[in-house]
């Protein structure tokens, strides 16, 4: 899931139990308190709309729509009953609390959450279940000490993409974990903007005696993709069946006309956006970019020998 779905998700989220307390909520209400415009309200009521479980017979669908300048949302009969959790998955979400709580980085409200579940799955004790994670690198520890220090540092880092090892300046602004990896966020001063970095490919990091001071608002410590100066550009046309694109991508949309899509696509090899276009295949058409068509005929040109060998 991409940074763009899932705000927009936790968007969706937020807004639905607070229209549903305060029924009669003017379309002008809900978007200034949620952010939205009118067209983008519309469509992530639509979303919702219909939504529900097998059967759907009345009573298992969700209504979310406008309804002149007042926003309407009625749930399924099942939202009434508080779901039940089975034994297996209860503890399954318990383990998982645990396992974020013993790294370190869980929330207070998340510790708390897990407080409550362990006394109600656990009454004779919480010792009956213990989640223990490895131990983080000794690396993780020293970026972490810079970043909290404002120090910044010398990374040695080897791009998988570029297949390239360079050495560069970094002000350090958060480690983090995600999906079994540590990461790092800062500004590079070598491409000149914020850049995450993955620990393991962090070939040697140094500690220089130079300080910094950090952005007065940082941007959260998550898994993205940050286009830069270097990276290739191109422009795509986007039809109907293709549309999740931007959703899952850092795409810039330049026109939608409801039936077709044309959109800027960055990234540090043009073989992403090339692969990307064999996968569309017929649903979307590449307008500009020499470097993405010239990888794309040459992915092409690879299939074709392989089938025919």
């Amino acid at each position: 899931m991409t940074t763009r779905t899932a705000s927009r998700l936790s968007r969706i989220l937020a807004m639905l139990p607070w229209v549903i307390a305060n029924p009669g909520a003017t379309v002008a209400e809900v978007c200034e308190r949620f952010g939205y415009t009118g067209g983008e309200l519309a469509e992530d009521l639509a979303i919702v709309f219909v939504c529900g479980l097998p059967g759907y017979g009345p009573g298992d669908l969700m209504v979310a729509e406008i309804d002149g300048d007042e926003v309407f949302v009625d749930t399924a009969d099942y939202f009434a009953d508080a779901p039940r959790l089975a034994p297996a998955e209860a503890l399954a979400l318990l383990a998982s609390g645990l396992a974020v709580v013993g790294s370190g980085q869980a929330s207070a409200v998340l510790s708390s959450a897990v407080e409550k579940l362990s006394r109600a799955l656990l009454p004779e004790g919480q010792a009956i279940l213990s989640v223990d994670l490895a131990g983080e690198p000794d690396v993780v520890t020293q970026l972490r000490q810079a970043a909290v220090g404002g120090r910044v540092l010398e990374l040695t880092y080897t791009s998988l993409s570029r297949d390239q090892t360079t050495v560069r300046e970094v002000e350090p602004w958060a480690v983090f974990s995600s999906l079994g990896n540590w990461y790092l966020t800062g500004y590079c001063r070598l491409a000149r903007n914020e850049r995450i970095f993955r620990v393991d490919r962090i070939r040697k990091a140094r500690l220089t005696n130079e300080n910094f001071s950090p952005p007065s608002k940082l941007p959260p410590p998550e898994v993205r993709y940050t286009p830069s100066v270097e990276d290739v550009r191109c422009r795509i046309e986007l039809f109907a069946p293709a549309r999740w694109v931007v959703d899952y991508y850092p795409v810039e949309t330049i026109s939608d006309d409801g039936d077709r899509m044309i959109v800027d696509f960055s990234s540090g090899d043009p073989l992403v956006a090339a692969r990307l276009m064999l996968r569309l295949g017929p649903h979307a058409r590449l307008v500009e970019g020499p470097e993405v068509a010239e990888a794309l005929d040459t992915l092409r040109t690879r299939i074709l020998i392989r089938y025919k060998g």
